[in-house]
């Protein structure tokens, strides 16, 4: 009985598998770490892990916006103009267009700022005519100097003396109304005086003739009188002046 059972032992040891020792660390617990399978991504994921693992090259084509443009066609050939001929006895004659200017020398005296006799000169020159229609010749500026008839010094010349021999039309030197005219008791002789507005005043003084009453409207240019010698005078010239509010200023800054 002692020889069934050893022999029945020895039967069991052949037949069991053998037993692999374990790792020094303890893995009572663990379970085998299994791999985690996620899946991909479509197709198009599938396709790049491919062509990744294979080395392929890719190459993406994007779509374009810019529209195809024609080449434009070439210009058509034109025929040269045909040359223009002329009369060589024919007379070629060119107009010059006329020059206008919208300057209103009246309209400018009108809007002159006058406040006594302090006026700006840049605002009033040419605001007023030269009286005369020939060139104006200085013969005695407008300031103190000794009086040519007492020989007085420090005496003020109140306007612009100009050479005109006896009987030269004297004119208007701006559009107003005749204030005074007639003989003038203080040396003037036959003097004439306009009023042009806004405090402005011109007189013509030693006339050998006046040609305009008191009231008349006269425009730039008018005939007022001749001038003469007459007055406190010692030779045929003109005498012109021009006050502001009253008080006499230099002519020349006018004309």
């Amino acid at each position: 009985m002692s020889k069934h059972v050893a022999s029945g032992r020895r039967r069991a040891e052949t037949t069991a598998a053998p037993v692999r020792p374990r790792a020094a660390a303890g893995t009572t617990g663990r379970r085998r770490a299994e791999p985690v399978r996620r899946p991909l991504g479509g197709s198009a994921q599938k396709f790049a892990i491919t062509a990744a693992a294979s080395g392929l090259v890719l190459t993406v084509a994007l779509p374009t916006t810019a529209a195809a443009v024609d080449p434009l066609p070439a210009p058509e050939a034109t025929a040269a103009p045909a040359p223009v001929s002329a009369d060589p006895n024919a007379t070629l004659e060119f107009d010059r267009a006329a020059l206008t200017s919208k300057f209103d020398p009246d309209a400018k005296l009108q809007g002159l700022s006058v406040a006594g006799s302090d006026v700006i000169p840049a605002a009033a020159k040419g605001t007023l005519a030269t009286p005369l229609d020939s060139e104006l010749v200085q013969t005695s500026a407008f300031g103190y100097r000794v009086s040519p008839i007492t020989g007085a010094a420090g005496e003020l010349h109140t306007g612009q003396d100009f050479a005109a021999a006896c009987g030269t039309e004297v004119s208007a030197a701006a559009a107003g109304k005749v204030k005074s005219a007639g003989w003038h008791a203080y040396g003037g002789g036959n003097r004439v005086v306009v009023d042009h507005g806004n405090g402005v005043e011109t007189t013509y003084n030693h006339l050998s003739a006046i040609s305009v009453s008191v009231g008349d409207e006269v425009q730039r240019g008018d005939l007022v009188g001749a001038s003469g010698t007459t007055g406190a005078s010692t030779g045929c010239h003109l005498h012109f002046e021009v006050l502001v509010n009253g008080t006499p200023v230099d002519p020349l800054g006018w004309l």
